[in-house]
């Protein structure tokens, strides 16, 4: 065997010449051959999964599921990816519903509104100018809160002194002098908070004498109809009647409320009232209405109680809604801590006073002013 031979292709095998003459034999001619002539293995497609052992040595198609995390099930629709099955949650036991608070210190709410109570009786019924300077007192407390508090959160001045005098005497001057001495009183009250606030810088003037006339007729001047009240020949059970429905109200709007309240009435001026509650207090109060028009007030009949406990209702409740728009402007809770359980003196007068107008309006069409 020489070189030139040496794994020469065969005639017609198609890779030599047709010239050439035959291959010589041998086994490392058949080695040669065979190596260029075995056909390529059939391999399968192997989709995405890869092979896996078959068991025999031999590499096996996989064709189970994805060979990566992020491959989808749409890819090897030959067998879906199985859903994963969360693990079961411990069982825990439902929480305790928690019981409805008051909010306040009930008892003593309770002890300082039958204090109260028995000085407003006491003072109304056995000597009637006396109450009148209930009135007075309770007035020049309310102007000290509302005007304490607006200088500590609004840095608001308005002037006490002027607005505590003209107070006091613009209830006075409703009890002697009927409606038109208390409208005097007002406008010399509203100059001389004018007059008053001359005496310092002017900075912030505007804003002072506005806040000081706000809160003269705010106070006072609404807290004057109660003394208008009681200028009439049945005044002390006219005013009875008036506190009675505006505290049966109160708290028919709270009962009802705290029990059965679901719906907001002002979710933004006042979070704990609900129109349940309101319903109650227009229940209550138009009950209790009919019961006093018709055996404390002189020529009254339970329908004109019925259109008064509904007018007192609405009355109390814008002026409890009111007093909540101003504390929320002003960020506090209270408008003071004087009262135990209740706050401040205003925070007791807040749906009193816009109600006394009403009630002595009414009252005034109804059964006259005599």
């Amino acid at each position: 065997m020489n070189d030139s031979s040496w794994g020469a292709p065969a005639a017609g095998s198609g890779l030599g010449g047709p010239d050439q003459g035959p291959a010589p034999a041998g086994p490392a001619h058949d080695r040669h051959r065979a190596a260029q002539t075995r056909p390529m293995p059939i391999v399968p497609d192997v989709p995405a999964g890869g092979f896996q052992d078959d068991g025999h040595g031999r590499g096996a198609a996989h064709t189970g599921g994805p060979l990566f995390r992020d491959e989808t099930p749409h890819e090897h629709p030959q067998e879906p990816m199985p859903s994963p099955v969360p693990p079961p949650e411990p069982s825990a036991a439902p929480a305790p519903r928690q019981k409805k608070s008051a909010g306040r210190d009930l008892g003593a709410a309770i002890g300082v509104g039958v204090g109260l109570g028995a000085v407003i009786i006491v003072s109304l019924f056995i000597w009637p100018p006396a109450f009148v300077g209930v009135i007075a007192v309770a007035v020049v407390v309310g102007l000290w809160e509302l005007t304490s508090r607006l200088q500590e959160r609004k840095a608001i001045k308005a002037p006490l002194v002027p607005l505590a005098v003209g107070g006091a005497a613009m209830v006075v001057a409703g009890y002697v002098r009927g409606p038109e001495g208390a409208w005097v009183a007002m406008a010399l009250t509203a100059l001389a908070v004018l007059v008053w606030r001359m005496t310092e810088p002017p900075e912030g003037y505007l804003k002072d004498v506005t806040a000081g006339v706000f809160a003269a007729f705010y106070v006072p001047f609404l807290a004057t109809f109660v003394a208008l009240l009681l200028t009439a020949d049945d005044g002390p059970w006219r005013v009875l009647t008036f506190l009675l429905l505006t505290v049966v109200s109160d708290t028919g709007a709270y009962a009802v409320g705290w029990r059965f309240g679901r719906h907001k009435l002002a979710p933004r001026i006042s979070p704990g009232k609900t129109r349940e509650g309101l319903f109650g207090a227009v229940a209550f109060a138009m009950a209790a209405g009919a019961l006093c028009m018709q055996f404390l007030i002189d020529g009254g009949t339970w329908w004109q109680g019925l259109i008064l406990g509904l007018a007192v209702a609405a009355s109390a409740t814008l002026g409890d809604l009111g007093e909540s728009m101003i504390k929320r402007d002003l960020g506090i809770k209270d408008m003071g801590t004087l009262l135990p359980g209740h706050g401040g003196i205003m925070d007791r007068l807040d749906s009193l006073l816009p109600t006394a107008p009403v009630v002595w309006l009414l009252l005034a069409l109804f059964v006259g002013t005599g």
